[in-house]
């Protein structure tokens, strides 16, 4: 099956099941044993993706490099290594041929990884045709406006369902939604094992999507549970049962939903998948679609800009952000997923999903990074950058970033004209009608003041605040 005809059947069948019969299971056959290379994972959204140039990333300690094929109109993804001096692929370019090609030899490569063209060797000869001279090109797939690759047996991937959000292939037409994602300081199950975790969003997120008023007993249940993953309810569901029962999955090993549905909002989904990056760290991909039984609100939702829901999401992630890093070091030094009940004590319902997914790693050897340690811990500041885990990636605010940065340097020198011309109208008021030095005056403090408040803007996509909004005093 060719890369063209893979992304054409997981696109079409990309629902997921935990009753697979005729497919291959996420995670490979080992009823005992659960392989996190054997599964389908979103590594970017395709729409803050740069035709022109390779993109970087990191999937399970691998290091690969996306970049778009124009030749068959796909996004490829490679291992990103150049098999003839191991020069980082990603730092090269995309040539006139539509051939990535190395860096450091000029070594070009095609979709399927093999070498078209060695700069150095004489004409006659023919070392490209080598096995040793191709890059190794993973199974990749678009849904849902994500880009996601299978970094196992490729053979095993068209027959691996795509974990996709089902409801809006049913409705798409319906649904409004809202997306983010960020590189986080932490493992991707410590990341579902927070936002399984519905108790603590009164209090961790108060001031931002929370409320510690309407903290109350939490009567989580699990439904079903097994090798793919589980489901289960909350009746009551959240803010003291005025929105209705919350449903939960999670399907093995990193993606999981709430949803929610109320008569006075409509239908809410909570959508996380968790990909794994390295031992202590991952990138969140957050997607939240909306039903509501208004049409005003998905009218200023299309209205607000993504960067601007990227700067008031991130804010949102920073609440736990630096509790949640160091929370995975204490149960490391517990002994970890095996310990977890004995390291965290769990007397109520609100702590069953939590419960359930570690369970799950322990019932079916469920470790990313099995016996790697954590690196160290990190400073606070670089637990709380925004510009090298969120903006540089995203296209919207790194887009948004340099037209703030350019209307800085506009109000800069036009502020810098006015202060200097201020003076000169003084001295020469008798000359000149007193509204241009009203005016002059009027123009600096008007520019001064907008160059300041975007300076406070510019802040937002480098760094977020020590100061969460649950501990500020009011």
């Amino acid at each position: 099956m060719t890369s063209t005809e893979l992304i054409s059947s997981n696109t079409l069948s990309a629902t997921p099941s935990f009753n697979q019969t005729d497919e291959l299971p996420a995670g490979g056959l080992d009823a005992n044993h659960f392989d996190w290379q054997e599964v389908w994972y979103p590594i970017h959204y395709v729409k803050d993706l740069d035709k022109t140039k390779p993109t970087p990333f990191t999937l399970l300690d691998r290091k690969l490099v996306i970049w778009w094929d124009k030749n068959a109109s796909v996004w490829r993804v490679f291992d990103d290594k150049c098999p003839h001096r191991l020069a980082l692929l990603s730092e090269g370019r995309i040539n006139e041929q539509g051939l990535i090609e190395c860096p450091y030899h000029g070594w070009t490569f095609s979709g399927s990884g093999k070498c078209e063209f060695i700069p150095q060797q004489r004409e006659g000869t023919n070392a490209e045709e080598s096995k040793r001279a191709c890059v190794t090109s993973l199974p990749t797939t678009v849904c849902q406006g994500l880009l996601f690759t299978y970094p196992g047996n490729p053979e095993n991937a068209p027959k691996v369902k795509v974990p996709i959000i089902e409801s809006l292939e049913d409705n798409s037409g319906e649904w409004v939604c809202i997306d983010t994602f960020r590189d986080l300081p932490y493992d991707a199950l410590t990341l579902l094992e927070n936002v399984l975790d519905a108790s603590h969003v009164p209090f961790t997120h108060h001031g931002t999507v929370g409320n510690r008023n309407n903290a109350a007993p939490v009567e989580l249940e699990l439904v079903k549970s097994g090798r793919q993953g589980f489901t289960g309810i909350w009746e009551e569901g959240p803010r003291k049962g005025t929105l209705g029962k919350q449903d939960t999955l999670f399907i093995a090993p990193n993606f999981m939903t709430h949803d929610l549905t109320s008569k006075q909002f409509g239908r809410t989904l909570t959508v996380v998948y968790a990909t794994p990056i390295s031992k202590g760290k991952c990138r969140l991909f957050a997607r939240f679609p909306f039903q509501f039984s208004s049409k005003l609100p998905k009218f200023f939702i299309n209205l607000t800009p993504r960067w601007y829901s990227h700067t008031n999401q991130n804010t949102i992630l920073e609440d736990d952000q630096i509790f949640l890093h160091y929370q995975e070091r204490f149960l490391e030094e517990a002994g970890g997923s095996q310990n977890y009940t004995k390291a965290c004590y769990l007397p109520t319902k609100a702590d069953i999903y939590v419960n359930g997914l570690r369970q799950w790693v322990n019932d079916y050897d469920a470790e990313p990074f099995k016996d790697q340690p954590l690196p160290p811990p990190l400073p606070k500041e670089q637990l709380l950058d925004r510009y090298y885990s969120h903006t540089v990636h995203c296209g919207s605010c790194s887009k948004a970033l340099a037209n703030i940065q350019r209307l800085k340097m506009a109000l800069g020198i036009l502020t810098a004209i006015a202060l200097i011309l201020t003076p000169l109208a003084v001295t020469y008021r008798e000359f000149l009608p007193i509204l241009t030095l009203w005016i002059l005056t009027g123009i600096s403090f008007m520019s001064g003041a907008s160059w300041l408040g975007l300076g406070i803007l510019e802040k937002r996509f480098y760094q977020g605040s020590s100061l969460p909004s649950r501990n500020i005093q009011k």
